[in-house]
């Protein structure tokens, strides 16, 4: 077995799904962790649901200091240790509306529900994704019968898997449900599996991808491996078939950092087929976006204290895009 390791140090670090989370109280306290950044635009990426207009307003009326001091430039720069602080104002994101919206709901009882999540289909609501997200739907069916520790755009969001990645995650109907589960993501005590095809033939049949994954430092909207700051992030992998380009592989996530498969293949030279944002760019006949599925959850169970495992099989667009690339690679 190889290890593919970048060794910046031991830290205990909790998931990405808390420290992306506005604090829904009056002022809110962000710390820069990354290199040197445009204030507006760096705090635009964190105040999700808010625009940049909106954040360049709150520091023209002075209402944002960093460390201690008020801003007095939307351009000033922000460096790693920065302590930010915003008073915030109304408007306030909107709320998600319930929409009847059809979701494959594998599991369900008085604490959590499973479901089986399909591509194209985006988490909760955000800029640019208003509706039409798992959220609107699950408002629907199971109206405020949901958490509500994550506010009114998140109700019962534990964490996440990308809007292009298909496949398994949990969903908490009661507060102490979400904290208990909530708990086993930080300490990363939640089986995850994924199925994936990557591009190019992995030369090892299993290893393990040791980094650290932090914000991009060129394009706010991708994560990369970082040299100093960001987070500890571990990816075992294992091969399960291979092609003359391609490779499908099995992913274990020690840790469950943002895009960590995505940005750990693109690593070590091998990116996520069909994944235009890390390099895997390809046509397979089917929406852009990344061959990757989330097959297996496991987990304490929050009501019982019992471990559960939840499964999913392979979807269509699996053995669709598997069938164009024994096409292309036999010429049938």
């Amino acid at each position: 077995m190889i290890e593919y390791k970048d060794e910046i140090g031991n830290y205990d670090y909790s998931d990405e799904t808390e420290s992306e989370i506005i604090d829904q109280s009056e002022e809110v306290t962000f710390t820069c962790e990354e290199a040197a950044s445009r204030l507006d635009g760096w705090l635009t990426f964190f105040m999700e649901g808010y625009s940049r207009a909106y954040v360049k307003k709150l520091i023209v009326e002075g209402k944002v200091s960093v460390n201690g001091t008020t801003a007095q430039k939307a351009g000033m720069s922000v460096r790693k240790g920065d302590i930010v602080k915003v008073l915030k104002e109304e408007p306030k994101p909107p709320e998600a509306v319930p929409q009847k919206i059809d979701i494959n709901v594998i599991y369900e009882d008085q604490d959590i529900i499973v479901v089986d999540k399909e591509r194209g289909m985006v988490v909760h609501p955000a800029p640019g994704n208003r509706d039409k997200t798992l959220v609107n739907a699950l408002l629907y069916k199971y109206e405020n019968r949901l958490s509500d520790i994550n506010g009114v755009l998140r109700p019962g969001i534990v964490h996440r898997i990308d809007k292009d990645t298909s496949g398994i995650l949990v969903v908490a109907r009661n507060n102490q449900a979400h904290q208990k589960l909530a708990a086993l993501f930080k300490t990363h005590e939640i089986k995850r599996e994924y199925q994936g095809i990557c591009k190019g033939v992995l030369p090892v049949d299993k290893g393990v991808i040791k980094t650290n994954i932090g914000r991009h430092p060129g394009d706010r909207k991708k994560m990369a491996v970082v040299k100093s700051g960001g987070k500890e992030a571990v990816t075992h992998f294992c091969v399960t078939e291979r092609f003359d380009k391609y490779t499908s592989f099995e992913a274990l996530l020690e840790t469950g950092r943002t895009h960590q498969i995505r940005v750990h293949m693109a690593y070590i030279g091998h990116p996520i087929a069909g994944d235009e944002i890390y390099g895997g760019k390809d046509e397979f006949g089917i929406e852009p976006g990344q061959i990757l599925h989330a097959k297996t959850l496991g987990f304490k169970h929050p009501g019982t204290d019992r471990y559960v495992e939840f499964h999913s099989e392979l979807p269509d667009y699996f053995e669709k895009v598997r069938n164009i690339i024994m096409e292309r690679q036999y010429g049938r």
